[in-house]
């Protein structure tokens, strides 16, 4: 689908680094794949290198880049200390903006680095006001916009631990996450834009104030203010036995002080966030990561598999309470220009993420998989709309992404342009597997593996198998692999969530190939492995198979075992513009997917359904439906409060009923 020119390959910030090596330390790599097999081979020598070719500020010394443990208990680079703030600011300069920033429906704003800075350093000062200090963690529940990622730097630069999460989760949601972590100080927004509709958040933040009782303090950004200053508290449960939590006024913070603006460093694995998973079956695991092996996979991935520069413009599409937010904003660690978008990325037509290019000049434009495959479907065909010269690359996350939206991409949006789909997530809030400026894209392939990164597949006897379906492992440990889930010390669930499947090997639950091409496909998550008289199947094969064909808006799969004594595999099919799913249409389906894959993946059930549903993120729900299509009891298989359309639910739960 695309290959790089020779120019691109030798300009890459890839290519600099190896010539790096080989200027330093003599290493002479002819291509990728011999500088991959040094990264592993020599891990930490490699993950050194990373730390002295970014030039990483740091004070103390280590004596060894590891402890030598084995995962989860490896330790990386003990006795420095480093902040992550710092290496956004050392990119100061007065020459471009730091980020640009557009709500929908409104004008595109920018903010300097000066003023970013002053921002940050003001909030900063307040925080050590309110009494927030190292260590302390500060939840939020923002939007993606200016005041979020202000709020994240100032958090990390004082050395406190940042938590976020966005205004479309519904309050029991967000306490489900929030009092995992004991936060000290909230910082909320009380209504925000979506379809062109303002939507009121004030009952869900007193409801998290009123039930989370160690948050002492609430900043609170509001265009109506006088609704919270009646009482300018909150009073908490009273079961919870807390004081008074005092409401501050976002508006009423001198942002234009003079404070000076210093980074407190931190021990390497001090935490620097907290991420979550998905809560779609239960609480979600508080997943916290060190500021160093975040700081240096950041570099490492935005920097040598994004080829992201300084004075780049990087775009993603995402919302506070995804990982895409933070790596987004670590593209500040490269120099580059942010672009913020809240609301609706189809308001108020479905091409205004896509305008966005030409209007801020954008070099690399991110998105869910979902977005680009709703993109096809609606007939977009932006390089018609939009002069696209700007653009360089396209990320693409958060679920599979298909054959036919390849195509797409290079035939409706811009035929030159570098496709770099990546997979990894909150787990490790970067990319096991995604881009790579010196290599082509095949159709329906992630470029590859990461440096440093021992990513293999595995059948079910533990062997590493080439060009076959399996289980992702990683084999040796990583420096942005969680330190630890909150309230989970003894890695009792970490353990459970990542080393049960295979002793001292991370099984990181994707069923996936490396083809001949070293390229990487993903076929679902393999717990909603199709299973088919012993055949494993992924459910991305069957949405393949039917992807082109045309009536079809969306599809989910999954499949059944031993239910009234027969394992089956139903599939629920979303239909286009008022289409119905007609016997016609299914025996399509059927002789579609039986030629494109085998007689095995045909479904037994076809179910025509409104919509499918996903969660938050952007992910297909499959194995919390299957779990209620087998008997479960819909209140423990999911939760509501993580669906992007918690009302489908009821749909499928009477559908189960014909199974």
């Amino acid at each position: 689908m695309w290959k790089p020119t020779e120019s691109f390959s030798s300009s890459s910030n890839l290519h600099y680094y190896m010539q790096w090596l080989e200027n330093n330390f003599s290493y002479s790599f002819h291509d990728y794949d011999e500088l991959w097999d040094w990264s592993i081979s020599a891990n930490t020598e490699f993950w050194e290198s990373i730390l002295q070719y970014y030039n990483v500020y740091y004070n103390g010394n280590f004596s060894s880049v590891t402890n030598n443990a084995k995962m989860p208990h490896t330790k990386w680079f003990e006795g420095i200390e480093l902040s992550y703030a710092e290496h956004v600011f050392r990119n100061y300069t007065d020459d471009r903006p730091a980020v640009k920033y557009k709500t929908e429906g409104g004008d595109l704003h920018e903010l300097s680095w000066q003023d970013l800075a002053v921002s940050v350093a003001s909030l900063k000062h307040k925080l050590v006001q309110l009494g927030v200090e190292k260590g302390d963690v500060v939840s939020a529940y923002l939007p993606n916009n200016i005041n979020a990622t202000i709020s994240f730097l100032a958090v990390n630069s004082l050395g406190a631990i940042w938590s976020s999460t966005s205004l479309d989760f519904g309050s029991k949601s967000v306490i489900d996450r929030f009092s995992q972590i004991n936060p000290k100080l909230l910082i909320a927004t009380d209504s925000y834009r979506y379809s062109g509709v303002t939507l009121d958040k004030t009952d869900d933040i007193k409801s998290i104030i009123e039930n989370i009782s160690s948050i002492e303090n609430t900043i609170i950004i509001s265009e109506n203010y006088t609704k919270w200053t009646n009482t300018n508290s909150v009073n908490a449960n009273s079961k919870k036995s807390k004081a008074v939590n005092e409401i501050i006024n976002w508006h009423e913070i001198d942002f234009t002080s003079t404070h000076e603006l210093i980074h407190q460093r931190v021990d390497f694995s001090h935490p620097i966030w907290i991420l979550y998973s998905s809560g779609t079956t239960g609480i979600p695991k508080a997943i916290t990561h060190g500021t160093g092996g975040i700081l240096l996979e950041h570099l490492k991935y935005l920097g040598l598999h994004n080829n992201v520069k300084s004075g780049d413009v990087l775009f993603w599409y995402t919302t506070t309470g995804w990982m895409m937010w933070n790596y987004m904003n670590a593209s500040l660690l490269l120099g580059a220009i942010i672009v913020l978008y809240e609301g609706n990325p189809n308001y108020p037509d479905n091409y205004a993420l896509w305008s966005l290019i030409e209007q801020v000049g954008i070099n690399h434009f991110g998105v869910g998989a979902e977005y680009i495959k709703n993109s096809m479907t609606n007939g977009l065909i932006p390089k018609n709309e939009f002069d696209l010269s700007s653009l360089v690359s396209i990320g693409s996350t958060g679920s599979v992404l298909l054959n036919d939206n390849f195509k797409w991409i290079y035939d409706n949006v811009k035929n030159d342009v570098w496709l770099t789909s990546l997979s990894g997530g909150s787990d490790v809030c970067s990319a096991f597997v995604g881009g790579n400026p010196m290599r082509p894209v095949y159709m329906g392939e992630i470029q590859g593996i990461a440096l440093g990164c021992d990513l293999a597949v595995y059948n079910k006897d533990a062997e590493e198998v080439f060009n076959e379906q399996g289980e992702m492992v990683i084999r040796k440990p990583m420096p942005s692999m969680p330190i630890y889930f909150w309230n989970d010390k003894n890695f009792e669930k970490y353990k459970e969530s990542y080393f049960e499947y295979y002793p001292d090997v991370w099984h990181h639950g994707d069923l996936t190939k490396i083809t001949p091409n070293d390229g990487v496909i993903l076929y679902g998550r393999s717990d909603a492995v199709l299973n088919r008289g012993g055949v494993r199947i992924g459910t991305s094969e069957i949405y393949r198979a039917i992807e082109g064909i045309k009536d079809i808006e969306d599809s989910m799969v999954i499949s059944l075992e031993n239910v009234k004594g027969n394992d089956s595999m139903p599939i629920f099919i979303s239909m286009k513009n008022g289409k119905k799913l007609s016997s016609e249409l299914i025996l399509e389906i059927k002789q579609t997917i039986k030629k494109a894959t085998s007689p095995r993946h045909v479904p037994d059930f076809f179910f025509e359904v409104s919509a499918i549903p996903y969660t938050i993120s952007g992910k297909k729900i499959e194995t919390p439906i299957k779990k209620i299509f087998m008997g479960g009891n819909p209140e423990s298989c999911i939760k509501k409060g993580s669906m992007k359309k918690p009302e489908l639910l009821d749909e499928y739960i009477n559908l189960a009923k014909f199974v």
